[in-house]
């Protein structure tokens, strides 16, 4: 009786559950790249060539182990280009008796898999993803008695029940959050270390060339490449986070400067999003460092919140609103992606930066993504499926049940406020305090009206006019129609004749 332990792209982890499920003298382990995962949106080289040569380096090491491993390489003439066809001639060649697989991360594979013991004719178990600490389950269960959901509060009991940088039962220094001393604006003269750099191995060479050819009108720069390709590698990558940029991650977490893509943040999320890094070991890294007197509470509380609150939150929402939450659109916007959030050409300085840097890192941090590139999205009144889709090519982090919920309720307000309680709309001033963008711009933040004003200032205003009938009510957000009833006509009138003018002219 021979199982077969089917591996997704995304569960590259050694403690994977599927794999605690089989025998190594009589299992056997399915690995595939096809084109079906790589081309269901045209995802950034960089990324392609990443996880390739991840599952490459995986295979190896679960070989290394003794498993049996049947590993589908992209370039192979026999290769179907399809999760489900892959498993379907692993199931025919080997006699196989049953299919176990860990949940996938995203709704359309689950959606295949719940077809493959009717196609296939046998049993197919999916076992719970363990990486994570919250269950779907778990998380409705929290959600079902709530008029409102708000992250904190189900950060606060994630913190209890995994006994997270508590004290007696009492959050660590009095207080859950200390987000409010993570704001500070960049200043001159900050020391960045440099981030986690790897060069290629001659496998991962192998790959690039690979992907250069086969994906060559895909978005974004192959080279230089220098992700963590193996659990190790992630392990440095780290290490290196916790002892040398955890320290003042939290006081410059939202900053930006120009030229400057990394500054402190971790850079793990392409590593924990596809397992070769968990969730608990780096926030218990961080909590070590802090409990060692390495690094202040402030940066060490916001790196676990982001891991052990926010992504948490974030996959149990994704699970609890599919799959009508990717059709979701509040402000029903259907104005189309403008071509430079693909070629980075445009006089916006820091949409300009934000986007040149997604193309040649497959990265940008949340502040970036959410406060500069989703914060024009927004009041430019882009389409919800259009955004959500570039989010979802450009980042190698990126997975539909991370970016949604991120981009359609943080970023884009689509789902009506059931993620966030306000949408993040802001204008230029926000990004002129916390970044260095606007100096080498040539609008002017300042300005506010005319040819010369930057393009976030009137945009905001006229996304509160546009949609008025929705956000009046809202209180976070309210207040804001009443500054605009005292302006003045001709202030109101250059407010939508200046926005029609610039909206008329982006592609």
């Amino acid at each position: 009786m021979t199982k077969l332990c089917v591996i997704l792209p995304d569960q590259l982890s050694h403690s994977i559950s599927s794999i605690s499920h089989i025998s190594k003298n009589d299992d056997l382990i399915l690995i595939a790249e096809v084109d079906q995962e790589f081309t269901y949106v045209k995802h950034h080289k960089k990324k392609i060539a990443f996880l390739i040569s991840a599952m490459r380096h995986f295979s190896q090491e679960l070989r290394q182990k003794g498993f049996n491993v049947l590993h589908t390489q992209i370039e192979s003439a026999k290769n179907t280009h399809s999760i489900t066809s892959e498993v379907e001639q692993a199931v025919k060649a080997h006699s196989v008796s049953s299919v176990i697989v860990t949940h996938p991360g995203e709704y359309r594979i689950l959606e295949y898999i719940k077809n493959w013991e009717k196609s296939f004719k046998v049993p197919v178990e999916i076992l719970p993803d363990s990486r994570f600490l919250s269950t779907p389950e778990e998380f409705s269960e929290w959600a079902s008695d709530k008029k409102q959901l708000r992250m904190e509060f189900f950060y606060r009991n994630m913190r209890q029940k995994h006994n997270i940088l508590m004290n007696n039962g009492k959050p660590e220094g009095g207080k859950w959050n200390y987000d409010s001393a993570n704001r500070k604006p960049p200043k001159s003269g900050l020391d960045i270390p440099k981030s986690f750099v790897k060069k290629p191995n001659d496998l991962t060479q192998s790959i690039m060339s690979i992907v250069a050819k086969r994906y060559d009108d895909h978005f974004g720069n192959l080279e230089p490449f220098y992700f963590a390709v193996n659990r190790d590698q992630a392990i440095q990558a780290l290490k290196k986070f916790i002892s040398e940029r955890l320290p003042l991650f939290g006081d410059y977490q939202d900053a930006m400067i120009e030229n400057e893509p990394w500054m402190f943040h971790a850079h793990i999320g392409f590593y924990l999003n596809c397992g070769l890094l968990l969730p608990i070991e780096c926030i218990h890294a961080a909590e070590q460092a802090y409990t060692d007197k390495k690094a202040p509470l402030n940066a060490v509380e916001g790196f676990v919140r982001q891991i052990l609150g926010w992504r948490e939150y974030i996959r149990g929402i994704y699970w609890l609103k599919m799959p009508e939450y990717e059709h979701l659109n509040f402000f029903e916007a259907s104005r189309k992606l403008p071509e430079f959030y693909w070629t980075g050409e445009t006089k916006m300085n820091c949409l300009k930066q934000c986007v040149t840097e997604t193309k040649e890192n497959a990265y940008a941090h949340h502040i970036q993504r959410l406060m500069v590139l989703g914060n024009f999205a927004l009041i430019a009144g882009l389409s919800p499926k259009e955004v959500n889709e570039w989010y979802l090519i450009v980042y190698a982090d990126a997975y539909q049940w991370v970016e949604l919920p991120n981009v359609s309720g943080m970023v884009l307000y689509a789902d009506g406020g059931f993620l966030a309680s306000k949408p993040y709309a802001a204008g230029g001033s926000y990004i002129n305090k916390m970044s260095n963008y606007c100096k080498n711009c040539v609008y002017s933040v300042t300005k506010k009206e005319g040819p010369d004003a930057c393009p976030f200032n009137y945009l905001y205003w006229d996304f509160l006019i546009r949609n008025r009938k929705q956000l009046q009510s809202n209180q976070r957000i309210g207040m804001m129609y009443h500054t605009y009833d005292r302006m003045d006509e001709s202030k109101k009138a250059a407010i939508q004749q200046d926005s029609k003018l610039f909206l008329d002219q982006i592609k």
